[in-house]
C-alpha cells in the first residue's frame, strides 16, 4: 500500500501535511488505533481536530486493505503431538 497523505488545516487556513490520522477521525471511519497500525496508517495520538477528507480518505484504504486481506489465504495453524511416555 502506497504512502497516506495527512491533511492538516493551520488556523490561517493552510493546509499542511500532518504525523498521522487523529483518534477521532479513526473512530469516524470506524477502524480503532489496532486495526490501524496493522493497515499501515500512522496514528497521532497528540491532534484532536477531524478532518472530513482525512476520514473519507481512511474508510477508501480501509476497504481496500480488508479486501486484500480477504483474498490471501490464511496460513493453518501449526499442530504439535505429544510425546509418548514411557
Amino acid at each position: 500500500m502506497h504512502h497516506l497523505k495527512i491533511i492538516i488545516i493551520k488556523q490561517n487556513g493552510k493546509k499542511s501535511d500532518g504525523q498521522g490520522f487523529s483518534q477521532n477521525e479513526l473512530k469516524e471511519a470506524g477502524v480503532n488505533k489496532q486495526q490501524a497500525k496493522q493497515m499501515g496508517f500512522r496514528v497521532d495520538v497528540k491532534r484532536k481536530s477531524t478532518h472530513k477528507e482525512n476520514v473519507d480518505c481512511i474508510k477508501l484504504h480501509a476497504k481496500e486493505a480488508i479486501a486484500k486481506a480477504a483474498a490471501q489465504p490464511k496460513k493453518p495453524k501449526p499442530t504439535f503431538k505429544a510425546k509418548a511416555k514411557s
